[in-house]
């Protein structure tokens, strides 16, 4: 029975070990496995997602009795939210997406420079989403967001 069980244990281990690579998001490595829009799809969801927690906090801010349990949890949820949009900017699309270009090749500088730019005040105001419940800076980040996502795609600039 023992060695059942010492089967059993060491082939869960194994499989576990399997399934460490599949279970984890994108690694820096330069395999060629992307989908960009999948990733600017995901950054709008969480700009919803604060959107939504933002509206939320402000409710039960303004209610009588308060429910501190909600209230904490819509704003761990915001600041989570607000995370996961700045690791796409940073993970995906800083640090392997958005490629340095040379000075010398003046219009593909200057998108690169654009592209930057708008990463840049998409973690800011992602930062400011965290600290703060005015929407407004939900709105700059949709606006951001936009922007990225056309000079990116390529759809316009």
């Amino acid at each position: 029975m023992n060695k059942l069980k010492l089967l059993a244990v060491t082939l869960c281990t194994l499989l576990l070990f399997a399934a460490l690579p599949i279970a984890f998001s994108h690694c820096e490595i330069p395999c060629g496995i992307y989908d960009d829009p999948i990733r600017l799809n995901m950054m709008a969801e969480h700009i919803t997602t604060i959107e939504k927690s933002i509206k939320e906090i402000q409710r039960l801010s303004a209610e009588g009795e308060k429910n501190y349990n909600q209230l904490v949890r819509w704003i761990v949820n915001k600041e989570n939210h607000a995370d996961y949009f700045s690791e796409i900017v940073t993970q995906y699309f800083m640090t392997q997406r958005v490629k340095p270009v040379e000075e010398s090749n003046q219009k593909a500088y200057k998108e690169y420079v654009y592209k930057l730019t708008l990463l840049h005040k998409m973690m800011v105001y992602s930062m400011k989403c965290k600290q703060t419940t005015d929407l407004q800076n939900v709105e700059k980040l949709k606006t951001y967001l936009g922007q990225f996502r056309a000079a990116y795609l390529g759809t316009g600039s």
